[in-house]
Parts: C-alpha cells; structure tokens; sequence
C-alpha cells in the first residue's frame, strides 16, 4: 500500500537545538499575540512575522521559514485560529495538511511543538500522518519516489519523505497502537476502493477478503452463485446477471478469547463496477464508479481493525455483498419481479438503484444471526450527497433505534468524521414503496430518495434488532485532498464504526 509508517518519538532537548529537518509550530491566534521572548525558543521569529502581518495564526494558514544558519533546515508555522475553536477534529485535520506539505518539501524528521491550549491524544496525531502519507500511484510506471523522475513536480512535490516525528510529551502507547490501527484499516479500504473493475470484480474481492481473513485470523465464509440460489438469495443474484464474473457474499467473523458480551454486524455495498445496468449511466455518472464497492471495503477494514485492536469481549460479523452492475442480454430488467432471502419480493423500477438489492440479502443474513445491532454502509444515493454536500454522510435510524444513533455520532465526532442524521421514517414516504405486482418497488420518485432507500432496507432488517443505515454516497471520493483524505477513494466510515467497537 502507498502510505508511509511515521515513527513518533519523544525529544527531550531544546527546540532550537533540533538538528532534524524542520520544526512545526501549531499555533493559536492567541499565542501569536501573546509570544514572549522569554517563553518561547522561536518568539523572534514569531513576533516578526506577526509585526508584518505575515502570519497570526489564523486557522490552516501555513508558513514556512528556511533557515540557513541553524541546525535544522524550516521553520513551520500552522495556524489553529482561535483558541476557543480549536477541537480534535481541527488539529487532526490542519496537522494532515501540515505533515502532507513538510513530507513533500524533503523534510525526513520532524518537531511537532503544539500549542499549549491543544489537549489531544497521541492517536490523533498517528492517524493525521499516516492518513496525510497514503497515496494511490499503483499503476504509475514513474513513481513519485523514483530518483531518476525527470517530472518537475515528482521532484518536489509528490514525494513524502517525512518518517520521524519527534514530540516532546511522552506518548501513551495504547493511544498510539489504537491510532496506527485505525489509520491502516482505513488505508486497507481505500486501496480497495481505489482499484478498477478491470482488476476488481466480485470473485476477486472474494479472494482479497480471504486472505485477510487468513492474516487476521477472522473466520470466513464465501457464497458463489450456485450457493446464493440455493440459499434464496435472489436479489443479488440479479443484479449481478448482467455481468460476465458472478456475485459473491462474503462473510468474515472476528470472535474475541472470552465470551462475548455483544455482538454486532457489520453489512457493505459491494458493487465493483456500476454502470447502471439496463437503466444506463451517462458517461459522466460512470466515471468513480469503481468506488461503489466502497461500504464492502469499509467492512473488510473494520473487520481487520477489529482483529488487530483485539477487542475482549465483541464478537463482530462483516457481509460483503458483492456484484458487477452490467447490462447484456442476461441483465435484470426494469418490470422485473424479484425475490429476497426473507421471501419478500421487489418490482424492479430502475435497474440503477441495485446497491439496496445487494444490501437486501445480506441484511436478512445479518438479522438471522440474532446480533444486538446492525450497521449497514454503502455509497447509495445521489439524494443523499445533494442534501448534504461532498464532506458530511447520511446517519438513518429509527427513533427506536436512537441509542444506536448516538453512539455512532459519538464515535464520528471523536474520528472527525461527519455524519447528519437523516429520518428513516416517514409514513407519506412508506406510501411511495408500494407495488401493485409485488411487496415492494426498489425505486421511488425524486423527492425524498434517501429516505426511501433506508424505508427500503428496513424491510430486511428484524424489527427486534437495532439498526443503522449510513450513506456514504457523498463522501466516498474526493476529486483534492483535505485534512486526512487524499485525491480518490477516502475509507470514510472505518475509524467512526472502530471506535464505536473500542467504546462499547
């Protein structure tokens, strides 16, 4: 994978006498103003500059000083803005950026010298370098770390050579561990997320899944065609009739050393290629579409992270539902009247809405094992990105089910990850699900798409079980990065459903 493993370690001389490659102050407003020559090894500099108006700390602002007569080689100075505003989530995403830079300006080792009125722990600043460090280049012939790139801008700004970070606290080292997992689980996602359907389809997904399992020790079971309609899996089956590589539903188990005090599954949209089917795409809605397998992936990382943060008593379950969304003479076709696994059947009205299809059946799977929750994950619908933007994702719950809601808001707010909840209720939209020919219509008119598409997957899920339904549709790809998030598919929702397991 591209990303690179920081080292954090503790300095314990003076900053000034730092002879690594640079040093980065993370500063407040506030402490511009206030910078006292006799407090701080750097006040000159920081006085100066807030004479000159150059820097005063406001939020994101990054500047960096050369030196040339010191025993390091650049002064950084980040602004955190106010005092009052600053959060985890701020620094997290402000350090990202600042460790992105510094890592490409050929700086190997570094000083992080954080405000005083920054209280953060030491996972925080793991997942901000690791997560700033990942990059997608696998198919590049001319990688950014090639010595002999005769590209400009390989040179001087791609490569991230940063793998020191010298702190001067001394950090807890189960923080540290629990940073380094959640940032390398969500690595595993995007790298996922990021391959073609040309490399990617449900078999090989199938392949990738079991040998994590395999490294991870989860348990795990795979369904190939013949299986899913013997079991009555008929949704998936039909969405992936048009491909020419079948469905597959994989199911990996993670089961903690003692007796297991919750359990909770995990389910993901894996839909490896999606062109819409027979209800075609337009090429420009084409394009990203190999990230709609990313709440598959997100599942496959949560499940890893689990093994590996070794949780004691939650036993977890992740399915997988994968298939290729294609059009062809054996494609399902709108009219189509189809079967789920709990014998519901759908009246297909648009071909293009196949990801709560897929969800369908491996929710019931979920709900059949008796868990205390389910949480659902998968790039579902454009309605959703248009209520809520590119950087914020749909939380749906029941109102009975508002614990569960809860506890995931927590979670996100903790991993600075966003989420608004939206209704999974509403009796006028309920309306809106009914077929004259069969149980159900997979597709709804415009208004309200994303609350239909969670009114849809209810239908699955036991009423008994508390459930969750998160849409990633809006934050699965970014065309520039930010904070943590590098260009391409983002792992979004990984860190937010580990912490939840870490607090249960």
């Amino acid at each position: 994978m591209s990303f690179k493993e920081i080292e954090f370690k503790v300095y314990e001389g003076r900053p000034d006498e730092f002879t690594g490659g640079a040093v980065l102050l993370a500063l407040s407003e506030e402490s511009v103003k206030s910078c006292d020559k006799k407090n701080s090894a750097f006040a000159e500099l920081i006085i100066e500059l807030a004479a000159r108006k150059d820097f005063v700390g406001k939020k994101g602002s990054l500047m960096r000083v050369p030196l040339f007569n010191n025993n390091n080689k650049n002064i950084y100075l980040l602004g955190l803005g106010k005092a009052a505003d600053i959060n985890s989530q701020l620094v997290r995403d402000k350090l990202a950026n600042a460790f992105r830079t510094i890592g490409r300006q050929h700086n190997n080792s570094l000083l992080l010298m954080l405000d005083n009125c920054v209280e953060i722990k030491a996972d925080i600043l793991y997942e901000a370098a690791e997560l700033a460090s990942y990059k997608f280049d696998k198919y590049k012939t001319k990688k950014s770390e090639d010595k002999d790139s005769n590209n400009k801008d390989d040179k001087d700004d791609n490569k991230f050579a940063l793998s020191e970070i010298f702190v001067a606290d001394k950090l807890c080292a189960k923080c540290s561990a629990k940073g380094k997992i959640f940032a390398e689980s969500q690595i595993l996602t995007r790298e996922l997320a990021n391959e073609p359907g040309c490399e990617i389809n449900p078999p090989v997904l199938a392949e990738i899944a079991a040998a994590q399992a395999k490294e991870f020790n989860l348990e795990c079971e795979i369904w190939d065609e013949v299986k899913l309609k013997a079991e009555g899996c008929g949704a998936i089956l039909a969405v992936g009739a048009g491909s020419a590589t079948p469905p597959r539903m994989i199911h990996l188990v993670y089961k903690p050393k003692n007796k297991a005090r919750k359990k909770i599954a995990f389910v993901g949209k894996g839909i490896t290629f999606d062109s819409g089917g027979l209800d075609i795409k337009p090429a420009n809605f084409m394009t990203t579409m190999k990230g709609d397998k990313t709440g598959a992936c997100d599942v496959l990382g949560i499940l890893t992270g689990a093994a590996r943060l070794e949780l004691e008593d939650i036993e977890v379950h992740g399915f997988m539902a994968a298939a290729e969304n294609m059009p062809s003479g054996s494609a399902f076709r709108p009219d189509d009247i189809i079967k789920a696994r709990n014998g519901k059947t759908i009246e297909i009205d648009n071909t293009d809405a196949e990801g709560r299809l897929v969800l369908a059946d491996a929710l019931c799977l979920a709900s059949e094992l008796k868990p205390d929750a389910i949480i659902d994950m998968a790039t579902l619908t454009g309605a959703c990105m248009v209520a809520l933007g590119k950087w914020r994702a749909g939380l749906f719950a029941k109102s009975k089910d508002d614990a569960l809601a809860e506890e995931i808001l927590s979670a996100a707010k903790r991993r600075g990850e966003d989420f608004w909840r939206l209704p999974a209720e509403d009796e006028h939209i309920e309306e809106e699900l009914k077929s004259p020919f069969a149980d159900m219509i997979n597709s709804g008119p415009r208004y309200g798409g994303a609350t239909f598409a969670a009114i849809f997957l209810s239908q699955f899920v036991d009423k008994d079980i508390a459930w969750a339904h998160l849409d990633i549709a809006g934050v699965d790809f970014f065309e520039k990065e930010w904070g943590v998030y590098s260009k391409g598919a983002s792992g979004f929702a990984v860190r937010t459903c580990l912490d939840y397991l870490a607090n249960l």
